[in-house]
């Protein structure tokens, strides 16, 4: 009989405790900050008719002029005929030169009929000089035939999220249905500076290669290579329905851009608008570190956890920092914790207690977890009693 009334009263004692006791509910506690800035430069005007910047770890793009309408792509074309080659054959390959290839017109290396170049020296000729002889060479070496391709190609560009651009050839010369938009040729870009032999070419100023026993001395046709801090290639492009172009890569204390001009008017044009393009974005934009911020700004509550009197020791869970181009110019710092609900004792190390968020001008950046770093343990009966005839007394008052 005493024990069964021990037991309730023990029970008893227990619940009303959980019904008193201090509460984790779902709760948002948000930290402002704003920093501001005079370092503001507007970009001038842009006469080439399409441009895009688009920043290399987040794809986010930092400026854009009609960059999403289809357009010819010219010699910007080889981007793809390159990556293409690199993933379906090797450096040392031997290709035989076709007559159709020596007599492709426009841009050329000047390979002839009949002579044997590796892939490696195609690709060079390719992509430093823009020949179009090199693109056929390619082609038919990989395919068979232009049109087998240019199978290949467009694959690679669906494979690759590239809805606006089909490609009709390997060299870009006019022809119908071969099309791209500025934003897709910076995915493109993207995509293939990750391979090492493609972003060792396009960043090569001069090279010599070999070509029927003979040195040949090169040099890539990319005007502001070697000339403009940062720039480490990429590829220039021409034909009468595109106009100039020029895909640029560039980068500066880690900020690391794709710039793409199409349908510029001259070489002059393209040039200026990448120059004045490349000033803007980085006398406006900076790579911020988001787990720093946090840190830099971050004063965690004092949280106490339920069912028992200990306060919980916290920290952020040890996970990958986030890189983030942002404005350099009235940055809105928004700090964002969300606390779970009904945590309580007995809790072991490590355990999840929360959420915190990092928004810049009101762009969600990044999220980490909010952890205890020791066990948290519940009353004992003893504290239980106690806790409660305090309650008891409070309430009588």
């Amino acid at each position: 009989m005493y024990r069964k009334i021990l037991v309730l009263f023990v029970l008893f004692v227990f619940l009303i405790n959980y019904s008193f006791a201090d509460e984790i509910d779902t709760e948002e506690i948000i930290l402002n900050s704003l920093e501001t800035s005079n370092s503001t430069l507007e970009i001038s005007p842009i006469l080439s008719k399409h441009a895009i910047v688009i920043e290399r770890s987040t794809l986010t793009v930092l400026f854009e002029k009609d960059g999403y309408s289809q357009t010819p792509m010219a010699s910007t074309t080889k981007i793809m005929t390159a990556i293409i080659a690199i993933e379906n054959s090797d450096p040392s390959d031997m290709v035989t030169i076709s007559s159709k290839a020596a007599n492709t017109g426009g841009s050329t290396l000047g390979i002839k009929k009949n002579s044997k170049l590796t892939m490696e020296t195609l690709l060079y000729g390719l992509l430093m000089r823009s020949g179009n002889d090199c693109a056929v060479a390619i082609a038919e070496y990989i395919s068979g035939s232009i049109p087998e391709f240019s199978k290949l190609m467009n694959q690679k560009a669906k494979d690759l999220t590239l809805n606006n651009t089909h490609f009709v050839t390997p060299h870009g010369l006019d022809a119908t249905e071969h099309y791209t938009t500025a934003y897709d040729l910076a995915l493109l870009t993207n995509y293939a500076l990750k391979n090492e032999t493609f972003s060792k070419i396009v960043n090569t100023k001069t090279t010599t290669i070999i070509m029927d026993g003979y040195e040949k001395n090169i040099s890539n046709t990319h005007e502001l290579l070697g000339y403009i801090n940062g720039v480490y290639g990429v590829k220039t492009g021409f034909t009468g329905n595109a106009g100039r172009c020029l895909i640029t890569a560039c980068n500066r204390n880690n900020l690391d851009i794709i710039i793409v001009i199409l349908g510029a008017d001259t070489k002059k044009i393209r040039t200026t608008d990448t120059i004045n393009i490349i000033n803007y974005i980085y006398n406006n934009f900076e790579i911020v570190d988001t787990l720093s911020i946090i840190k830099k700004r971050l004063i965690l509550p004092s949280i106490y956890i339920k069912n028992t009197n200990s306060l919980a020791k916290i920290y952020l869970e040890d996970k990958n920092n986030y890189n983030y181009p942002i404005s350099k110019n009235n940055k809105k710092f928004e700090i964002k914790i969300h606390l779970l609900n009904n945590q309580k004792a007995p809790l072991i190390a490590n355990s999840k207690i929360g959420t915190i968020q990092l928004y810049v001008n009101d762009i969600f950046l990044y999220e980490n977890n909010i952890l205890i770093k020791e066990n948290i343990y519940s009353y004992s009966y003893i504290e239980n009693i106690y806790n409660l005839f305090k309650k008891f007394k409070k309430l009588g008052k």
